[in-house]
């Protein structure tokens, strides 16, 4: 991944993650969280590993990133501005669609 890429990356992942390490840590969990997301063989959701992931992310020093984890920030950017262009009407506090977006590490609410 060249440094425009990164850069770009960077600038969204930043942008639309807006929870903290901590916020994302607790509400992971959560028995909503859990309940949130696509589940493989019963296992844990697909945004529930993201989320945790992505507290690694937060955590880890901007230098010391890999390419893996550039990959991965791309891939959130991407969920998340999809996920928001399917925003439910009416109010969103209590619904699945919020929780999946959270456990990507963006909350539609702050």
């Amino acid at each position: 991944m060249d440094g425009e890429e990164r850069k770009e990356t960077w600038d969204g992942f930043r942008e639309l993650v807006n929870m903290t390490p901590a916020e994302l840590e607790k509400w992971l969990e959560s028995d909503r969280s859990r309940g949130a997301g696509q589940h493989q063989d019963g296992g844990e959701s697909t945004g529930h590993a993201s989320g945790r992931r992505i507290v690694e992310i937060r955590r880890t020093r901007k230098d010391d990133l890999t390419d893996d984890d550039y990959r991965h920030m791309r891939k959130v950017v991407g969920y998340i501005r999809r996920h928001l262009a399917q925003r439910p009407s009416g109010d969103v506090r209590d619904t699945k669609w919020r929780y999946s977006l959270m456990n990507w590490g963006h909350d539609p609410l702050a």
